[in-house]
């Protein structure tokens, strides 16, 4: 079965900015993948190369095994949902999903019964007669889902979608859009910064830093095994021991990465463990867990986040002197850049 999207060697220049720094990238049928990035890495304009509303200054965009470079987006077979959901205010709910079908030439019959299949399908039965503006931030989004998947694309891009619900809705659009590509089946490109969303919606991330993809794989292997610094602090927060401090307790100065939450914090060394001593600079509470700050004898700062417990977690103020200290297999060689 050919990929259901191939990015070979392609770039996408403005003036002497490189947006997309010849990127390689295969996307399989079925797939929920994420590109994941800060703002300005590229991957919004990766999305828009697939889409058509770019394209490359080099290199191929193929869909489906077919070269689509220099194809405009309505020739196409994919469809896109904006942050800002870009509904018709002056059209009923209803015709806003039907929108593409009427573009079509769809009779006007079965463009409202496909309509009503679509909203139903995103749990919107009977509202096909109100206005967008009588409707609710995550109600807005689903309509923008149904009028997007109405033509049965092959491909649905979504850039950045959730970016202006609140953190519940975004947490509940989140487990909706999963069940939502699982019961469809069609490759689902989701565009995001918040490491949270593509690490709990995505088969397969690629995070993107400077136009170029820093590590490509599934979520559980971009946490626990990051091959870079920049992935290691971008998803998840790790810390990132590097130079002198790596150089004393690891034997060499490559630098590795260790997460907050394999850390521990004691008054004194303990017997066997790999660490150090620090100093507390702050600390976090967020109800299941603490967070602390810490500053190393060389100035590093480290990160340790542990659980609260029922009766409170061991507690160390600001100024402490503590021993930081994690098991030596926790800790993630990293790849210099």
């Amino acid at each position: 079965m050919p990929a259901a999207i191939e990015f070979l060697k392609v770039s996408r220049r403005f003036g002497s900015v490189k947006a997309v720094d010849e990127v390689d990238l295969t996307i399989a049928p079925g797939e929920f993948f994420a590109l994941l990035g800060p703002s300005g890495s590229g991957k919004t304009t990766c999305l828009r190369l697939i889409a058509g509303f770019e394209q490359p200054s080099s290199g191929h965009v193929l869909l489906d095994a077919a070269d689509v470079t220099g194809v405009p987006p309505y020739e196409r077979n994919v469809n896109t949902v904006f942050q800002d959901y870009a509904l018709f205010p002056h059209m009923s709910v209803a015709e806003n999903v039907a929108y593409g079908l009427r573009v079509r030439g769809v009779a006007s019959e079965e463009r409202r019964k496909r309509a009503e299949e679509m909203l139903a399908l995103v749990q919107l039965e009977g509202m096909g007669e109100r206005s967008p503006l009588q409707l609710s931030g995550g109600q807005k989004q689903r309509v923008a889902l149904a009028r997007a998947l109405i033509n049965h694309p092959a491909v649905l891009l979504l850039d950045e979608p959730l970016g202006a619900l609140d953190l519940k809705l975004r947490e509940a659009m989140q487990i909706e859009l999963k069940n939502l590509q699982r019961k469809l089946k069609i490759t689902f490109v989701y565009v995001t910064h918040d490491q949270g969303e593509a690490l709990s919606m995505a088969d397969r991330v690629a995070v993107f830093d400077r136009g170029r993809i820093e590590q490509l794989d599934t979520p559980r292997g971009l946490y626990m095994r990051p091959r870079t610094a920049f992935v290691a602090r971008f998803v998840g927060g790790a810390n990132v021991v590097e130079g002198e401090l790596a150089q004393r307790l690891n034997g060499t100065a490559r630098a590795f990465a260790i997460r907050a939450e394999a850390m521990a914090l004691d008054g004194a060394a303990r017997d066997g463990a790999v660490g150090c001593a620090a100093t507390v600079i702050d600390v976090q509470y967020h109800g299941a867990s603490s967070r602390w700050q810490v500053r190393t004898e060389d100035g590093s700062v480290l990160a340790v986040v542990r659980p609260e417990s029922g009766s409170g977690s061991t507690h160390h103020e600001i100024g402490s002197k503590v021993f930081v200290s994690w098991p030596a297999n926790q800790m993630v060689p990293l790849e210099a850049t």
